[in-house]
């Protein structure tokens, strides 16, 4: 894992502050812009960064909420490659709901499994309850349940 300078780092923390504030406010393309600009001060390789896994999660997030769900997956494939990304519930759940999106259904299933595991019912509030009733309807309890 690479390290940045402490004034990189918080120049990517207030664009990441602005980001968030815009997306509050609903302003989704404002905020991918102020993402975008915080992933234009990391070094590559990119995805050798701590920060890459958030920055990453945000700007895809950002097109989530905006229904571009190709480049929401590869935002959250490389945040999956970054430190801490693999095995976040948010990243799956994320990753779950564009492979469903696109027609993926069995990565979503996978996906969505691990956002499940590791979130519980709780990582899905917010989002359109498909998600959770097509993960729930995938899973199967124990034999001896």
């Amino acid at each position: 894992m690479t390290s940045i300078s402490d004034e990189t780092h918080q120049r990517i923390t207030d664009l990441c502050a602005r980001g968030d504030s815009a997306a509050g406010d609903g302003d989704f393309e404002q905020a991918l812009n102020h993402f975008k600009a915080a992933l234009a001060l990391l070094p590559e390789p990119t995805h050798d960064h701590p920060q890459n896994t958030w920055v990453r999660a945000a700007i895809g997030d950002m097109y989530f909420q905006l229904e571009r769900f190709e480049e929401c997956r590869e935002h959250f494939r490389e945040a999956v490659r970054s430190p801490g990304g693999l095995g976040n519930p948010f990243i799956h759940l994320r990753l779950g709901q564009c492979a469903f999106e696109l027609g993926d259904e069995a990565r979503a299933a996978d996906e969505l499994a691990r956002a499940y595991m590791g979130g519980d019912e709780e990582i899905f509030e917010g989002d359109d309850a498909k998600y959770l009733e097509f993960i729930q309807s995938r899973l199967r309890p124990p034999e001896d349940a």
